[in-house]
């Protein structure tokens, strides 16, 4: 199965190169068909120029002029990959690069799963190195999202999920939301869709 793996960047002039580099490098060594696409949302800055310039194998530079928000990053980045699997991950790879391949290996695990999500809630690390008043925003807001908005999983914001191509083609084809709660969104149509929902768990090893 060919993996695309999609990177929403923004202003991230100072850390693409070394994420560039050690994405090229890991997706290499663990894959035999993949392409990495990091997806410019509008940068005032020259990451995209920097990303291109490198020439690394498989890799691609997409986006558009005018910043609009990470949904849309990640939007744009998906309807352009071509794997049969495609995931997306922060440009500061604050889940490490790891999670890539177990994310990858749990599809075929689960051949019914069209969707996983990564979840810092279902492991006992997740939330490690985490302020105090982060965590607390963060589970508060999820535990507002189950009571306004029905939502029956256990981490809506983690930038970190994966998806069957077809799948996810067919979800973000249906998506508006350029801003923060495009996760929600797209789990929302995942659900009214009937997709199937597995969750895998995470933690943050990256703080920035």
């Amino acid at each position: 199965m060919k993996i695309s793996l999609v990177i929403p960047m923004y202003n991230e002039s100072s850390i693409i190169e070394a994420t560039a580099r050690e994405l090229s490098d890991y997706m290499s060594k663990n894959f035999d068909s993949y392409e990495i696409l990091f997806s410019n949302d509008g940068s005032k800055d020259d990451c995209a120029e920097k990303c291109a310039a490198l020439g690394l194998p498989n890799v691609r530079v997409v986006g558009y002029e005018n910043n609009r928000g990470k949904g849309c990053a990640v939007r744009e980045g998906i309807m352009q990959a071509q794997g049969d699997i495609i995931m997306f991950t922060d440009a500061d790879l604050a889940y490490g690069t790891d999670v890539i391949k177990r994310y990858y290996d749990k599809f075929a695990e689960l051949p019914e799963t069209d969707m996983l999500i990564g979840s810092r809630n279902i492991s006992a690390d997740g939330y490690e190195g985490y302020t105090l008043l982060r965590k607390i925003m963060s589970k508060v807001y999820i535990k507002v999202l189950c009571i306004v908005g029905g939502f029956k999983l256990s981490d809506s914001q983690c930038g970190c999920k994966a998806f069957r191509h077809d799948t996810a083609k067919e979800i973000f084809s249906k998506c508006t939301v350029d801003g923060f709660a495009f996760d929600f969104e797209v789990i929302l149509f995942a659900t009214k869709l009937g997709k199937k929902i597995d969750e895998i768990p995470v933690k943050i090893i990256n703080h920035r």
